[in-house]
């Protein structure tokens, strides 16, 4: 299974970190909140990812072009130009880095990667500035139970985001951000099946809005309740509490065992 990851907004609420990198290429702990998150996945056996660019897309096209160079020993011929690389974790994934637009919103961006995905495929789909403890396992086999075309993972953190309604688990009302709210929000992590493209129509088109919307009211969004641990990174504070987490050596969302990689700089 194949997992999405927004990789292309602009940032602009935590414009500290983000002037010179998009904001999934913000550190926590050294390493990149897009590895965090991969890492997830990972955790899961989801080892093929799409990454949907846009602003400053040549920033993580960078990063994993130099990948094993930055994290590994390595020995460089000079003479023939010959590299070898020594030691440093190699994940067995494969990253499709896909540039989806400067300026497109987060529907068009998805609806731009239809041909990389067949016609009824069923795929994941997050933010590339959110992690959580959420288990992707117990989250794909409920999907596939209830049967319909979309799934979105909802967390209870503070009262600043938007709100979800539901009968049961299925979602009846689905409200981005409204003020003053309380109760299950969205917090990224969807399941989808490649049909939910249909729902968008073009770059202009927030896939929290009209298309998410149309799939709560055709009934065809239902929820999966996550009650552990969830942060995207909106400002900075979030990051820095991030950040503290890691240090502690108890960050929640760490739940693969692979030992982190050296510090690239």
């Amino acid at each position: 299974m194949k997992a999405i990851i927004l990789a292309g907004g602009f940032g602009s609420r935590i414009a500290e970190e983000t002037i010179h990198k998009p904001k999934p290429m913000v550190e926590i702990g050294g390493r990149p909140i897009l590895w965090h998150i991969m890492n997830i996945f990972g955790a899961h056996g989801i080892d093929e990812f799409i990454i949907a660019l846009g602003y400053k897309a040549e920033v993580v096209k960078q990063y994993f072009l130099n990948y094993y160079a930055v994290n590994s020993d390595l020995t460089i011929d000079l003479a023939t130009g010959r590299q070898t690389v020594y030691g440093g974790a190699r994940p067995d994934w494969r990253v499709h880095l896909v540039d989806t637009g400067y300026a497109t919103q987060t529907g068009g961006r998805v609806r731009r990667l239809r041909n990389w995905l067949a016609d009824d495929e069923t795929f994941l789909l997050t933010y590339g500035d959110g992690v959580s403890d959420v288990n992707i396992t117990s989250l794909v086999d409920f999907h596939r139970r209830h049967g319909r075309l979309a799934t979105v993972t909802t967390v209870k953190p503070p009262g600043r985001f938007g709100r979800i309604g539901f009968d049961g688990d299925q979602v009846t009302t689905f409200c981005e951000k409204a003020e003053d709210s309380e109760g299950w929000i969205n917090g990224g992590f969807f399941v989808f099946n490649a049909r939910v493209l249909d729902y968008i129509d073009g770059d202009d088109t927030i896939l929290e809005r009209q298309p998410i919307e149309r799939l709560a009211h055709d009934g065809q969004l239902m929820a999966y309740r996550h009650c552990g641990f969830w942060s995207c990174m909106d400002t900075l504070k979030e990051k820095n509490m991030l950040e503290e987490l890691w240090a502690s050596g108890d960050a929640p969302w760490k739940t693969w065992m692979n030992e982190p990689l050296a510090i690239a700089r």
